[in-house]
């Protein structure tokens, strides 16, 4: 590669940018315009690219109404009667309210399709039930919490998933659908570890909830349970697009919260709608710069190029899901997972296509890579999260986090050699790739 091309110098501003502390939309924005300058196009062409992108793209609405639904499920008691359901199914086994906190987040990734909505969501109370009276180190709690809220964004719904399909044009349901197996791999492996964990370590036992009161729990918990069967019931069905499904789902946390349980005051809500706002504003930032970006890579055509040296390797499908797996873990330990999603899966997508890849698969396989870097070191978003919930070391979550990232990797490679733990849902339904 030249160094001297529009093409390096706009990858060099772009860096630069970023590490100056420019977020890095507006830095692929920037870097993207100097491009255009530097090669004699249109600038205005920046513009145009985000501005068709954006308002084009009727599935960029999911986003901010899964946010919104996410975030009013928190402030108001959807969570605590949610956590109060799972604690008297499985709490009463030794270690149980750490299994606990993994069928939680197994619930709560069927309501609000973001890791980050899920630690943040149930992080803190989970954090003091499992630290209450010295049950669990505070670091085992905060890393457990980070590792279980990988699974949120793939079972469905996934926020994730939305922005591949953006990118590859692979139905929505389709992934959706993709992911309820793969998730449930994810949550059986760190139930596994906590298994060992809790009679190695000796965790304690909770005392068990009364027979009689489970009835009461069930009813009081229900209708926090039906958000997941509302939202992937329209979905599937027909009825609903996951757009409008999307919509549903805000409207109906609305209304529990408001109505039913009378658990949300008018500062709740508007605290919750500026708090989607702002995460939506920087994501819409994000995927505004990655499009103008993409069309630099485009334009360059670096897709038809890597498709061109991957075939000189003469990969199999396997090993070029092995050389992918391995980029994007690696990745995931100094990006972000939303800019890995929108600039480099594109890339990859091509080849991925050439070489008869499923793309509900291929997909699947991406959104997890991006989830396990979230609980990668050394950035690994989750973990500061859970590091300021916790007000605990980074170094002491990053050693308890340690073996359910070695497992989920583990449960990783399982999802990629063997396909139909992605396909095998969607083909029942009706999936013909």
């Amino acid at each position: 590669m030249n160094l001297a091309s529009p093409f390096s110098v706009s990858l060099v501003a772009i860096t630069a940018l970023a590490f100056l502390g420019l977020p890095i939309g507006h830095a692929m924005i920037a870097g993207s315009i100097l491009y255009l300058f530097m090669a004699g196009l249109d600038m205005g062409t920046a513009a145009e690219q985000f501005l068709n992108g954006m308002y084009t793209n009727y599935i960029i609405l999911a986003v901010p109404l899964f946010i919104l639904a996410a975030e009013l499920m928190n402030i108001g008691s959807m969570t605590e009667r949610l956590l109060r359901f799972c604690d008297a199914f499985v709490g009463r086994f030794r270690g149980g309210l750490a299994q606990v906190n993994i069928l939680q987040s197994i619930i709560f990734a069927g309501m609000s399709g973001s890791a980050i909505a899920d630690a943040a969501g149930t992080g803190k109370m989970m954090q003091n039930m499992m630290t209450a009276d010295n049950k669990y180190p505070a670091s085992y709690a905060a890393a457990l919490t980070a590792a279980t809220a990988v699974i949120g964004p793939i079972i469905p719904p996934s926020i994730p998933m939305v922005l591949y399909a953006l990118v590859s044009d692979a139905s929505i349901g389709y992934l959706f659908l993709g992911g309820m197996v793969p998730g449930l791999i994810m949550a059986l492996a760190q139930m596994v570890i906590v298994a060992v964990d809790a009679r190695r370590k000796n965790f304690p036992v909770e005392a068990p909830v009364p027979l009689r009161e489970l009835p009461g729990i069930t009813w009081r918990a229900f209708p926090t349970l039906m958000m997941p069967v509302v939202l992937l019931g329209g979905i599937y069905s027909g009825a609903t697009t996951p757009t409008e499904a999307a919509a549903i789902a805000a409207a109906y946390a609305l209304v529990i919260s408001v109505v039913l349980y009378r658990s949300v005051s008018m500062r709740d809500f508007y605290t919750s709608v500026l708090a989607s706002a702002r995460t939506t504003a920087s994501i819409g930032m994000l995927i505004a710069g990655a499009l103008v970006f993409n069309y630099v890579v485009t334009v360059e055509n670096i897709p038809r190029t890597l498709a061109a040296i991957l075939t000189g390797w003469e990969l199999t499908p396997v090993g070029f899901l092995i050389l992918v797996n391995v980029i994007l873990l690696i990745l995931g330990c100094v990006l972000e997972g939303t800019t890995i999603l929108l600039v480099i899966i594109p890339v990859f997508i091509p080849t991925a296509q050439a070489l008869g890849i499923d793309m509900v698969h291929f997909g699947v396989v991406v959104v997890v890579n991006i989830m396990l870097g979230l609980i990668t070191p050394p950035y690994g978003l989750l973990l500061f999260i859970m590091t300021r919930i916790a007000e605990v070391p980074l170094r002491d979550i990053v050693r308890d986090v340690l073996p359910f990232l070695f497992a989920m990797i583990g449960a990783l490679a399982f999802i990629t050699f063997v396909p139909e733990t992605v396909l095998w849902l969607p083909r029942l339904l009706g999936y013909q790739g």
